[in-house]
């Protein structure tokens, strides 16, 4: 097979550089013309039709010039490949909605809530109709029975929005209440990642509630990445939540937090023990009303309490259940040398 790269120079209504990839099973050029080219192959009489590396179809566009600047032979294992590549969009079994909507869509719902962050907020009648028209056609091509259930979930979410915006402003209040650099609401709202990964989980867990398929862990993970803090739609948190920093937090799918908890940077409620076999099975902790998780703690297990009231120190490690008004510690250890020193610090692990 021949690959020929192209550049035409295109008619006065589309301007620029074009770059082309001609296919042509076994032939080869012949001609240049002005508007067209010829190929030469004993399986192909007529011009073969050719395409933009955008997926334009150009034939209907009028071409001024052609020069040829790049031809190789097409090694059959790539074209081999490239089949692979092509086909592969028809044979997937789940849909995936596509990223960069789901990413705006994620975006204008939270700027729906918070409008004081808008550049040029719209009425919320407004913005209702558009994002609700933007949720179903994300949903759409999701869902098997098509539209019934993408219209009820559309429903059922932003019926219930009013009590997520409410809980949200619990959770900009606790922030405010326990943060000594917090100032006011607003920088909570407008700065915090920690809240912006609040607010995102909260709109992913109603989706998730309502069985929205998939959409709801685009937005977790696009706010992970924005963020660095890993929320699955699907775990349960209460009311007043509160992280700082964020960075490195990880909450797992089937993990369960009260209400008026505390959660620093780099905190991890995972699985203790990692099977696919337990994927329909508890495996992330629970975390009772009020506790306090300190910097980089980790707690796994879905057998895994930890007691109302307690707190967790900063670099524990916990496996077992704690009861209330526990105080767990990572107990550092220190050594006095004498001087001078022998030899350069050297730390034994």
């Amino acid at each position: 097979m021949l690959r020929l790269l192209l550049k035409f120079k295109q008619n006065d209504t589309h301007s620029g550089l074009l770059s082309v990839l001609l296919y042509c099973p076994q032939g080869e050029v012949t001609t240049f013309g002005t508007n067209q080219i010829f190929i030469k192959s004993t399986k192909l009489k007529s011009p073969f039709r050719y395409v933009s590396e955008r997926g334009l179809h150009l034939g209907q566009v009028h071409i001024r010039s052609a020069t040829l600047i790049f031809a190789d032979i097409m090694k059959s294992h790539l074209e081999h490949f490239f089949q692979t590549l092509e086909q592969q969009p028809l044979s997937q079994n789940v849909r995936i909605p596509p990223k960069a909507e789901a990413q705006r869509l994620a975006d204008a719902l939270f700027l729906f809530l918070f409008p004081m962050l808008s550049e040029e907020p719209k009425p919320a009648r407004v913005q209702y109709a558009l994002l609700r028209h933007d949720l179903m056609k994300l949903l759409y091509p999701l869902t098997q029975d098509g539209g019934e259930s993408v219209a009820n979930i559309a429903n059922g979410f932003f019926d219930q929005l009013p009590e997520v915006y409410e809980m949200l402003l619990e959770d900009a209040q606790a922030i405010l209440a326990f943060d000594p650099a917090a100032t006011c609401a607003e920088e909570v709202i407008a700065t915090y990642p920690g809240f912006f990964a609040i607010a995102n989980y909260r709109i992913s867990h109603l989706l998730h509630r309502l069985g929205a398929p998939l959409l709801p862990r685009v937005f977790a993970e696009y706010v992970h990445g924005k963020t660095g803090i890993d929320i699955h739609p699907a775990a349960t948190i209460g009311r007043s939540f509160f992280i700082d920093h964020g960075t490195g937090v990880v909450i797992g799918a089937t993990a369960l937090i009260g209400n008026n908890v505390k959660i620093y940077q780099g905190v991890t409620l995972g699985a203790l023990q990692v099977d696919k076999s337990l994927a329909n099975v508890k495996r992330h902790p629970t975390i009772e009303d009020n506790c306090v998780l300190y910097a980089n703690c980790t707690i796994l297990g879905g057998k895994t309490v930890v007691g109302h009231d307690s707190v967790v120190g900063g670099n524990s490690w916990l496996t077992e259940s704690v009861p209330p008004y526990s105080v767990v510690m990572h107990q550092s250890q220190v050594k006095v040398r004498t001087r001078p020193f022998d030899e350069p610090v050297n730390f034994v692990i």
